[in-house]
């Protein structure tokens, strides 16, 4: 009988898919151990039913598991794994919708522009799908993320192959943002005294006012401010970059967050869009308004809502289209074979995967005859576009970072509670007209405000004290276990931070820091200084907000280890529970586009491997569970065996991918328990299991090959059959019967 639980999380994707492979053979390994693992249905498509049940039939609904995994997060036995999940842009969110459509499911439309109150509140229903909707709920504690011991030891030994050098003759890559009227030269802050109820006004220039936001609770001693992108300023910024590349001969390239900032991002893409193809947009406004053309959507949107015009329309606005070729610089390609350019989609370009790739890339890109070339990269809030500036100038002035000998950035980052929520949430809104929008008390006090224009994009967030506490109290035991520099990356300068300062002064005089090196830098000094010191080999810790927590969590990962998915993602729940994150799925999409084309998955699903350690300890911890703790310590050795042998992926086709990377970890694994002598009855029992999995090896690696080379059909993108995804990534008929068989 199970005395403790693992909740495992079906998400997305190419995660999503290797669980089918190896998921099985946890809850094998895990019999008789008083460890029972269940799976929760947190996908984008499981979102989507569970939010809209009342057309669906009792077989096709399933329950809101989000919601009760949010509950289970402040549980303080709670413990879940948590898979990569697709962040929903508004173009993924209709694929998904057409996709559950077409298998049955009523689901309705998603309404781009809702013209009554029904389509206004079927948009909020959805709202709650979108973006990062998995995140805020789960997230009851800060982050520990960083490189297990084993994994950053075997990346210098084997240091990975992807750095391309900085040309010594110079480089005209550049990172480039605002100067003016962004979020970071807006906002304002202010510490809330007590408990208290607030409302978000808009007042336009004849005093009429709209209220946006309700009755929005407060906590005594929570941090909250407000910010404006002026579209403007924004525009003109836009307007600038694009001569400056086309004057350097260098490609344009636009970096956003498009899926976690849900509300602000593609709405400052959509701005990019039709600054760059003002000609053309601007020649056909009235057609494409009629069609329900949106540039928030990018211009994949716009070619895509054509198709309904008469043809020669149709010819006409494309041809105008690629006239704005002519005379704009080339733009960033996401796919020089099919023309999908760095504007088609918000979600294509995320600024934590892509900016990681410029440095590594030596400041380029692709452009369209598919080679690599200098590029002006526009991050345009200066919040976290100094941080890219610093490391990009670095990388000029100092040559690439060398995986076989950098030292590590860890993190501790603040997101307990929906900390730092930016542009992602129910208090973004984009000004209806020119006015104020305010945040007031009960009274009527204003406590915030911004002037705004019409289309500018107010945002407000809120940061609860017992998230900040505890984001201190984490980075001082961090600092106490490495020894390591831990620098709070905060700005005085900016008023969220100004705020933030005072309190992790407040929080630093109840800890015992003697002996730590412990500081408060602006990003780009601290960016500046951990540069340093990895150039020498050394480690720093970053105890960062949020947004920042999910760039540098990207950034230096792909550049020390190759990739993001590598790092140990650890989040101590507020209330003694344990969430544990498996790493970054950007690179999921095109994992899945290889194995339907190919029959080959190459998602190293170490992160989860790694994930599963701490797992265990914390049912050790919580249940004085000895099983609990040898499975741990033999998984921890598994893991190392897993990488001094190079069973991670390929990336090429018919040579080891995700099944056989999975097939030699539980080899390793079995044979660690088979080797241990501290629990004679699971010795035994996996004396066995080795015996079978050593005789037979050669045959099953033989048939995970044998499974690649062709096309597979899983049944579905959004919502993959769960027969056919078995299929195909549980190939192997003799591994099967000794895993099911134990």
């Amino acid at each position: 009988m199970a005395t403790a639980k693992i909740t495992w999380t079906k998400t997305d994707e190419a995660p999503a898919l290797a669980t089918y492979a190896l998921l099985p053979v946890v809850k094998s390994f895990t019999k008789g151990s008083g460890i029972g693992v269940e799976t929760s249905d947190i996908s984008l498509a499981g979102r989507i039913i569970a939010n809209f049940p009342e057309n669906l039939t009792d077989e096709q609904k399933i329950p809101d598991n989000l919601a009760l995994l949010g509950e289970l997060a402040k549980d303080p036995n709670g413990n879940i794994i948590k898979l990569p999940n697709i962040s929903a842009s508004i173009p993924q969110l209709q694929a998904a919708i057409k996709e559950l459509q077409e298998k049955g499911y009523k689901i309705p439309d998603y309404p781009e522009d809702p013209q009554d109150e029904g389509g206004k509140a079927l948009q909020t229903r959805f709202a709650k799908v979108l973006g990062s909707a998995v995140n805020p709920v789960l997230r009851e504690g800060n982050s520990d993320r960083r490189a297990a011991t084993s994994v950053k030891k075997f990346a210098q030994k084997n240091p990975h192959k992807m750095m391309r050098e900085w040309p010594k003759s110079g480089s005209k890559a550049q990172v480039v943002h605002m100067s003016e009227g962004d979020y970071y030269g807006s906002e304002n802050s202010t510490t809330i005294t007590k408990a208290e109820k607030v409302n978000i006004e808009f007042i336009a220039k004849d005093g009429n006012k709209t209220r946006l936001k309700e009755n929005l609770n407060l906590l005594q001693d929570e941090v909250i401010d407000t910010s404006c992108m002026h579209v403007k300023a924004l525009r003109k910024f836009y307007a600038e970059q694009i001569e400056a590349a086309k004057a350097d001969g260098v490609l344009l390239s636009l970096h956003l967050k498009a899926t976690m900032m849900k509300v602000s991002d593609p709405i400052m893409f959509g701005h990019c869009v039709s600054v760059y193809y003002q000609d053309a947009l601007g020649k056909h406004a009235e057609v494409l308004r009629k069609i329900g053309a949106n540039v928030n959507n990018g211009l994949a949107d716009i070619l895509e809502k054509i198709e309904k015009l008469p043809a020669e329309k149709k010819a006409e606005i494309e041809a105008d289209i690629e006239a704005a070729y002519k005379n704009r610089p080339p733009l960033a390609m996401v796919d020089s074979r099919k023309g999908i350019t760095n504007l088609h989609v918000p979600n294509n370009i995320i600024i934590d995967a892509s900016m990681p790739n410029v440095i590594r890339d030596g400041g380029k890109m692709w452009n369209k005859d598919d080679e690599l070339q200098d590029t002006i990269a526009m991050v345009p809030d200066r919040s976290y576009a100094t941080i890219y500036k610093e490391i990009l100038e670095d990388a000029k002035k100092n040559g690439q970072f060398d995986p076989s000998t950098m030292g590590s950035v860890a993190n501790v980052g603040l997101m307990a509670q929906k900390a730092e929520e930016y542009g992602s949430h129910d208090k973004t809104f984009e000004a209806p007209a020119e006015g104020v929008i305010r945040v007031v008390d009960e009274s009527g006090a204003t406590l915030l405000q911004q002037n705004v224009e019409s289309g500018d994009i107010f945002r407000m967030c809120q940061t609860k004290d017992i998230a900040i506490r505890d984001w201190v109290r984490l980075a001082v035991s961090r600092a106490r276990a490495t020894g390591s520099p831990t620098i709070f990356w905060l700005d005085e300068n900016r008023g969220h931070d100004a705020e933030i300062i005072k309190k992790v002064n407040t929080c630093l005089a109840d800890h015992d820091t003697d002996g730590l090196d412990i500081r408060i830098m602006k990003p780009q000094e601290a960016m500046r200084f951990s540069l340093e010191r990895i150039r020498r080999g050394e480690d720093t810790i970053a105890v960062t907000g949020n947004v920042m927590r999910d760039y540098l969590t990207d950034l230096f990962p792909i550049l020390e280890l190759g990739t993001s998915a590598r790092m140990l993602s650890i989040v101590p729940l507020l209330n003694g529970g344990g969430l544990f994150e498996t790493g970054a799925g950007g690179s999921a999409p095109k994992h899945v586009q290889q194995l339907l084309k190919e029959g080959h998955l190459r998602w190293d699903s170490l992160g989860e491997y790694c994930a599963l350690v701490p797992s265990f300890e914390l049912i050790a911890e919580k249940t004085s569970n000895v099983k609990a703790t040898l499975l741990a310590e033999t998984l921890d050795q598994a893991i190392s065996k897993y990488l001094e042998n190079a069973k991670a992926p390929s990336r090429k086709v018919n040579e080891i991918d995700n099944r056989g990377s999975s097939f030699y970890l539980t080899m390793y694994w079995a044979q660690a328990l088979a080797a241990q002598d501290s629990d004679p009855e699971m010795k035994a029992r996996f004396e066995k299991i080795v015996a079978e999995l050593e005789k037979n090896e050669a045959q099953i690696a033989d048939e995970l090959i044998a499974a690649q080379g062709n096309p597979v059909d899983v049944g579905g993108y959004f919502m993959p059959d769960s027969e056919l995804a078995e299929q195909v990534m549980r190939p192997s008929k003799r591994l099967n019967a000794i895993i099911d068989g134990m």
